[in-house]
């Protein structure tokens, strides 16, 4: 049969297709869901258990963290937010915190009202970041807080920098660089608010070093507040509380105190390298302040100047220019701030004005700083050229005026110094010969004359409770009959002897008690040969008051006292230190007559000016251990006191020789603008001669004569009469 005509049957693909998009809904309705189709021959693995554990417990942990880091995290900012708005509600205005001393400043002036010294936590007042010099701005920054313009308060690249430091070093984290902000150091210098209380701290001291503490907890405290400046106040504004509250050596608080005291200038006027400086002492005040050790103090200053270029502060040129001419210190800042005139004057004035003064204080004083310039020229001088190198002998000078104003005060070698032991107030020592004209003054006083006559012998005296005693001349003679005068040039023991047992040791006692000699005066013979001790200070004032006519005198270094913006004075001492009459002042003239003589033909030639009369004498103690010369012109007197602390015998060296050579190089410096002038003394032509006191007749004629003077003298005590 044949296939043809008829119709290939359909393929099963055809009848798929067949009612496509025609289904019934029963069809439908009937259709299956379609399958998944697989991918592939493999099938999935089961799901380790163990794995699934791990990646759990894994997201657990994750999302426990997470949960507990964002909320510990809220907590911690909401603290530190809670802390730094504390601390902010508690700052006051930033003008209020500019000056944060607990105790007010000395400001000693000299004669002519210039600073010279300064005490206490000196301030020099307010300067601010844009009154003060760039250098010194820019310097501070370099050095201290390179970031200062970027951070809020904490810089945390800083500590991070400071930690791995202190780590290379071989220190704990906290121990060395603590990596702090200025702003951070301004908090401390502000101990977080807590101003001193005297009644809550038993001593300042005890209070600055809980300031100063470094533990954990204080430097968290200290980040708050520091953040909560830098909140309240500008970067300007932390800048000046910071420039007026360090403490930067030397007594100074504060930029402008720093600047006059170490380079006699306003803050304002500093150039790059005394900027450098004063930056440099930021970080160890006392050990770097330049009046302490000035190289070392230059050494920093130059590290600071290097900083200063790399931040761009100074161009390489100018960086050259500072390196090459470093800060040079003041004058005034030289001279150690007073030495010890200055440290004198504090001593004896009212601590509450002084020492424990809570305002600023302004002192005038009698210093003349060109005197006191000539007295340490005239030391150094004589000790380099006149006495052998490695002597630790000592020597101290007093320069003062005939009402006991103190012009200069030297109190030992070492001239630029201050709170040192001071030899010209404070050492005692006997006096030897240089307390004769007290002797002789009594006797003048008394009716003496200076050409009475009086024996040179040898001589003995019972001294009860210690036997015999036998005073000797220094060159081991006797001089024989020689008139007052002649002993006393010659500075002969046994005349003095003499005549202090003729007039009475209690009357020499109460001449020499009431010319300002307050030590307790021997109650033997040996009283007219300076058994007794005595400073050079009350020494020099004795004298001055034989030159100033027979008065006594106190020795003052303070013209006037007054707090700082006030017109009127607290203490004014411009009658003088003149005080009651001691002596007649035709007795006090025939004296000078008589120390004129000494240093013109006697024991103390070495003093002699060139140019004018000078008048004095020579002391030299038992075994040399104490050489003295006091003198005067017509315009000054001044006393020089030579020996060894520890009282070793000096060598070769008495009143006439060193002390007299220093005398004289003070003198004639002192002198060196001044017309001469005469001495005010009475010669013994002008006075008509006494009755001859020659031998023996003479000096029983003497005794009895002084006899009736003495009686005259405690009769005139007894009933007032003049």
């Amino acid at each position: 049969m044949s296939d043809s005509g008829r119709r290939p049957p359909r393929l099963v693909a055809d009848r798929r297709g067949k009612g496509r998009g025609k289904t019934t809904s029963r069809t439908a309705a009937r259709k299956p869901a379609p399958r998944k189709r697989r991918t592939g021959s493999r099938r999935k693995a089961p799901r380790n258990p163990v794995v699934a554990a791990v990646t759990g417990l894994f997201a657990f942990v994750t999302r426990m963290l997470w949960g507990l880091t964002w909320r510990v995290t809220l907590i911690v900012a909401l603290l530190i937010g809670g802390g730094v708005a504390y601390y902010y509600a508690t700052l006051p205005p930033y003008e209020q915190i500019l000056d944060g001393r607990a105790r007010g400043s000395v400001t000693l002036l000299d004669r002519q009202g210039e600073v010279f010294a300064w005490r206490g936590e000196v301030f020099g007042g307010v300067v601010t970041a844009d009154t003060v010099s760039p250098h010194l701005k820019n310097a501070v920054i370099a050095t201290e807080d390179k970031r200062f313009r970027l951070h809020p308060g904490v810089d945390p690249i800083g500590i991070a920098g400071a930690i791995r430091i202190n780590l290379s070093e071989g220190r704990g984290p906290l121990q060395g660089h603590g990596g702090s902000t200025i702003t951070q150091q301004t908090a401390k210098l502000l101990c977080l608010g807590v101003r001193y209380d005297p009644a809550a701290w038993e001593t300042q001291a005890a209070y600055e070093a809980d300031c100063r503490q470094t533990t954990l907890w204080r430097k968290l405290r200290e980040a708050l507040y520091a953040m909560a400046m830098e909140a309240k106040y500008s970067k300007d504004e932390i800048l000046s509380i910071y420039l007026n509250r360090a403490y930067m050596g030397g007594g100074a608080h504060g930029a402008e105190a720093a600047a006059q005291r170490f380079f006699g200038k306003p803050a304002r006027n500093l150039a790059p390298s005394e900027g450098a400086m004063l930056a440099g002492l930021l970080t160890a005040p006392t050990a770097l302040a330049p009046t302490n050790n000035l190289e070392r103090s230059r050494n920093r200053a130059a590290t600071v100047i290097r900083l200063m270029e790399e931040q761009g502060y100074l161009t390489e040129a100018e960086a050259q220019a500072a390196l090459a001419q470093p800060a040079a210190l003041s004058e005034t800042a030289e001279a150690k701030a007073g030495g010890y005139f200055a440290d004198w004057v504090m001593s004896s004035t009212p601590e509450y004005f002084t020492r424990d003064t809570t305002e600023d204080v302004v002192i005038t004083t009698t210093l003349d700083r060109a005197m006191q310039r000539a007295a340490e020229e005239a030391l150094l001088h004589i000790f380099e050229t006149k006495v052998r190198e490695g002597s630790e002998a000592q020597a101290a000078i007093v320069v003062m005026s005939a009402d006991g104003a103190v012009r200069a005060m030297v109190g030992g070698r070492k001239t630029r110094v201050s709170g040192v032991f001071n030899r010209a107030t404070q050492a005692k020592r006997q006096t030897g010969s240089a307390f004769k004209p007290f002797v002789y003054a009594t006797a003048l006083e008394l009716g003496y004359h200076p050409n009475d006559m009086i024996r040179d012998e040898p001589l003995t005296i019972d001294i009860p409770g210690s036997g015999p005693w036998s005073p000797e001349n220094y060159t081991n003679d006797y001089a024989g009959l020689v008139t007052l005068t002649e002993a006393f040039k010659r500075s002969l023991n046994i005349p003095a002897v003499k005549i202090s047992e003729h007039v009475g040791r209690e009357n020499v006692r109460r001449v020499a008690a009431d010319f300002g000699i307050e030590s307790d005066l021997a109650a033997g013979p040996a009283l007219a040969l300076g058994a007794s001790e005595s400073t050079l200070l009350e020494m020099t004032a004795a004298y001055a008051g034989i030159l100033n006519g027979g008065s006594s005198v106190s020795p003052y270094g303070l013209m006037e006292l007054r707090l700082k913006g006030d017109a009127g004075a607290l203490i004014d001492n411009s009658e003088g230190g003149i005080g009651e009459r001691v002596i007649r002042e035709e007795a006090a003239r025939e004296l000078i007559y008589m120390m004129e003589k000494v240093v013109s033909e006697g024991t103390g030639r070495r003093a002699a000016l060139p140019d004018r009369e000078a008048a004095g004498k020579t002391g030299t103690t038992q075994a040399a251990r104490d050489a003295w010369f006091v003198g005067f012109t017509a315009d000054y007197v001044a006393g020089v006191w030579m020996g060894y602390d520890d009282n070793t015998p000096l060598s070769g060296v008495t009143g006439g020789g060193l002390p007299a050579e220093i005398w004289h190089e003070t003198m004639r410096r002192v002198h060196a603008d001044l017309p001469p002038r005469p001495l005010p003394m009475l010669r013994p032509a002008e006075r008509a001669p006494a009755a001859s006191r020659d031998g023996p007749a003479a000096e029983r004629r003497g005794r009895d004569d002084v006899a009736d003077s003495v009686l005259e003298q405690v009769l005139r005590d007894l009933f007032g009469a003049n």
